[in-house]
């Protein structure tokens, strides 16, 4: 037997939904689930400071596009700048 690892959720009405859908081979046969949940104790606390993902990714999006426009700051303009805070 092999194992795919995949990740996902049960939705409300107790449907098994992949994050992502299980690449390469089709299988014609039925496959064998194994659901793993987490306690507790193992989920992930959300540290208020971290900066969602998506956030970050718009924020390098735009810093290239400004970088591609020639947009851009001497570096010793941005030291003065942190200093001053």
């Amino acid at each position: 037997m092999k194992a795919i690892e995949v990740t996902g959720r049960i939705d409300s009405q107790g449907n098994l939904v992949l994050d992502e859908p299980i690449q390469g081979n089709t299988y014609l046969h039925q496959v064998r689930v194994i659901v793993l949940v987490p306690e507790p104790a193992e989920t992930e606390e959300v540290d208020p400071d971290d900066t969602p993902v998506e956030e970050i990714k718009a924020s390098l999006r735009r810093a290239l596009q400004q970088a591609k426009a020639g947009q851009t700051r001497p570096i010793s303009e941005l030291w003065d700048r942190i200093d001053a805070e």
